[in-house]
């Protein structure tokens, strides 16, 4: 066997190796005590009722919840029929997809990083976060998005400096389809994708050089040169459409005019912004500073004890990321460096993405999708040149000891006191 590829085969299997390491441990991290509470709480109201409707042997109608596409709910309607109607049948689904949420930002940082420490532990701060912990035990239809988006952007980034990224292009389009079943800011990203595809195309259009370029620069003229027109509609546009139509067949069978309808409905439901008020909404702005939280779950359990859900973020990750993320400008600008380009494109891409919805109406889950790649930014700020390689671990011990410091607020099974709450609500707003 030549030596090259029995040093590409033992890479595969070490990936795979580690990729299924990660993914067990967040699965069980994420399963513990997932049935509590055995009620529904938060949007569990919403999203619950239709995926049962979705289990009927003749479809009723109206159909539940249609402002958002079917792939989710009919997930968690398949966890129902199989595990039972009950808190652990509507939230394994969340489940599954939250420790693949982990796997993907793993692959991501490899593709990105090139190293398996640096992809590790992008992953470990994605998992300390707490944003994507909370949304991984609740049966709402963000982390599925999210999920597919995050094997999109490795797929991506994966085929971002290959001469021939066809079939990872085309996967990447593949994921976006499946996240844009899920729920339409799956789009976010797509857009992503197409605007870097369609920059580079442009700018090699105009034979555009950089003075003194180089293999690391974010643009090249030589990028992807068996790269066609038709491979970008065929990735971007026909891929991605194919599959998230297909998912609407299930509920509306062959009949164009019904699943046209149907994306009618979605359209006006999200571009909306006569929607009334909500006691946690919050606008784009403050989402990246965590200033107002969404509380899931307040119960009180004794004399002195909660139980408490709250989606926040993880203060000592999602802070110092603001700064990485400057880091990542700075080089971007001054050295072109394609990693910091496709950190800041999939960070701000489906953040920004919701400053252009004509919508009054915003929560800072919302956020998740960035705040999530956004430990791509952190890893990258600390393992710069002459930044010694214990900076980085010791921060994801610092996001992890964040971590667990919020888990009385962030699992509903670990009940806590009313001192301890007061404790960790440390600004007025957060309550």
């Amino acid at each position: 066997m030549p030596g090259s590829l029995s040093v590409l085969i033992r890479s595969v299997e070490r990936t795979a190796i580690i990729a299924v390491i990660i993914f067990v441990t967040a699965h069980v991290a994420l399963l513990v005590g997932v049935g509590t509470p055995e009620k529904f709480y938060f949007d569990e109201v919403h999203y619950v009722p239709a995926a049962r409707q979705m289990l009927e042997p003749v479809m009723p109608m109206p159909v539940l919840n249609p402002m958002h596409p079917p792939l989710a709910k009919q997930l968690i309607a398949l966890s129902i029929h199989y595990l039972g109607d009950r808190p652990l049948g509507w939230r394994y689904p969340a489940v599954l997809f939250g420790s693949l949420a982990i796997v993907a930002v793993y692959l991501g940082g490899l593709a990105l990083f090139a190293g398996q420490g640096p992809a590790i532990a992008a992953s470990l701060l994605a998992f300390f976060n707490q944003m994507l912990f909370v949304q991984s035990r609740i049966a709402m239809l963000d982390i599925f998005a999210l999920t597919f988006s995050l094997f999109a952007v490795a797929a991506f980034i994966a085929g971002f400096g290959k001469p021939r990224p066809h079939r990872w292009f085309a996967l990447a389009g593949l994921a976006c389809g499946l996240s844009i079943a899920c729920k339409w800011s799956g789009v976010f990203v797509l857009a992503v994708c197409i605007v870097i595809v369609g920059v580079i195309r442009l700018m090699q259009g105009w034979r555009t050089r950089f003075a003194a370029g180089n293999p690391a620069d974010w643009y090249r003229p030589d990028l992807w040169p068996d790269f066609r027109h038709y491979h970008v509609a065929a990735c971007f546009l026909l891929i991605p459409a194919a599959v998230y139509l297909s998912t609407f067949i299930p509920l509306y069978g062959l009949s164009l005019p019904d699943i046209l309808e149907a994306q009618r409905r979605i359209f006006g439901d999200n571009t909306t912004s006569a929607i009334a008020g909500h006691i946690y909404m919050s606008s784009w702005p403050s989402w990246p500073l965590l200033v107002r939280p969404v509380w899931y779950l307040f119960d009180k359990t004794g004399d002195d004890r909660i139980a408490a859900v709250v989606l926040l973020g993880n203060p000592l990750i999602l802070w110092p990321a603001l700064v990485a993320l400057a880091v990542c400008l700075r080089d971007w600008i001054v050295t072109r460096r394609a990693d910091a380009f496709l950190v800041l494109s999939f960070y701000f891409g489906p953040y920004l993405g919701w400053v252009l919805l004509p919508r009054t109406l915003g929560f800072i889950y919302y956020y998740l999708p960035a705040a999530t790649t956004a430990s791509f930014a952190l890893v990258y700020a600390l393992r710069r040149p002459n930044t010694p390689r214990w900076l980085l671990w010791a921060f994801v011990a610092i996001g992890f000891a964040g971590f667990v410091a919020m888990l009385p607020i962030s699992a509903a099974f670990a009940e806590t006191s009313m001192r301890t709450f007061n404790r960790l609500m440390i600004f007025q707003n957060w309550i």
